[in-house]
């Protein structure tokens, strides 16, 4: 068992040859009692959801509310034209995210990583890089146990809840997540991953939690997009050799304090930042009465 990610880190490099994904596996067999098969089969049923969901999106969905939706399709649109600034693969990206979380928009299944309103960021990295990196369906499996390592330590020792630590402790951490996993599937150490950790939530610091009418939809959804290319530039980085100042646990740490400070307004409960705004109260009661 890990409690934070210098101790992943070591166990992983010490125990199980830099396998992040199988320290994982080992530690919820033990926490949980269900057996290896059991496991790994549900995250196998995650990967089956993120990859409907992204699907789906893509075909076009729009909210019951009217705020989103159709944004992934226009994105597919651009992409498939080629004549693009940032290329093919972080494009995919951000059109993945925008159709993971416009399906969740309209209530669809969607698999939370680490919740409903971030589901778009480890979905989208996932399948924009799983063709280029050749990865199998069994890497693509231990992408997610990655991901997972990284968002339990995230979980105990900070936030992933809008309601408690802002944004950042959602697409904060979801981008997080997928950054160290999408290391650790190009081949870098556990120490890489954890120092992708850091260096996504530093540059993440302080993120609000907003949501116009109180709906997951403005601005979550396109900010699980921009969360998708952080992750990616994040994880370029650290595989050049970029390493964070501040130790990973400490931005942890910080990012933690940082949610506790932000105000009530800032924090889920549509009554501050974008919510605020002219525009956004008029939604409000074009949406609610």
């Amino acid at each position: 068992m890990f409690y934070n990610l210098e101790e992943l880190a070591a166990q992983a490099t010490a125990e199980y040859g830099g396998d992040i994904a199988e320290l994982m596996i080992v530690t919820e067999m033990e926490t949980t009692n269900r057996s290896r098969a059991e496991i790994w089969a549900q995250m196998e049923e995650n990967l089956k959801t993120m990859e409907h969901s992204v699907a789906e999106g893509i075909a076009g969905v729009h909210s019951r509310s009217g705020l989103t939706g159709g944004d992934a399709p226009r994105m597919n649109a651009y992409v498939e034209k080629g004549d693009t600034l940032c290329g093919e693969m972080v494009l995919t990206a951000v059109r993945n995210a925008i159709a993971v979380n416009e399906v969740n928009a309209r209530m669809g299944l969607i698999c939370a990583t680490p919740t409903a309103g971030s589901a778009g960021c480890l979905a989208a990295v996932l399948t924009a890089v799983r063709d280029s990196l050749n990865l199998t369906h069994e890497d693509q499996v231990k992408f997610l146990f990655v991901a997972g390592a990284i968002g339990l330590v995230i979980a105990n020792n900070a936030s992933i809840a809008g309601a408690e630590g802002g944004c950042q402790a959602e697409v904060g951490s979801a981008s997080a997540m997928a950054s160290a996993a999408l290391v650790a599937a190009k081949g870098g150490t556990p120490d890489q991953a954890t120092q992708a950790v850091a260096i996504v939530l530093k540059n993440m610091l302080g993120l609000i939690c907003d949501p116009v009418a109180g709906l997951v939809e403005v601005p979550c959804v396109l900010r699980n997009a921009m969360g998708s290319t952080q992750a990616m530039m994040t994880a370029d980085m650290v595989l050049a050799g970029v390493r964070s100042v501040i130790p990973p646990d400490e931005v942890v740490t910080c990012m933690y304090q940082v949610g506790r400070m932000l105000p009530s307004a800032h924090r889920e409960t549509a009554e501050g930042g974008l919510a605020a705004t002219p525009t956004g109260k008029r939604l409000m009661q074009e949406i609610f009465g």
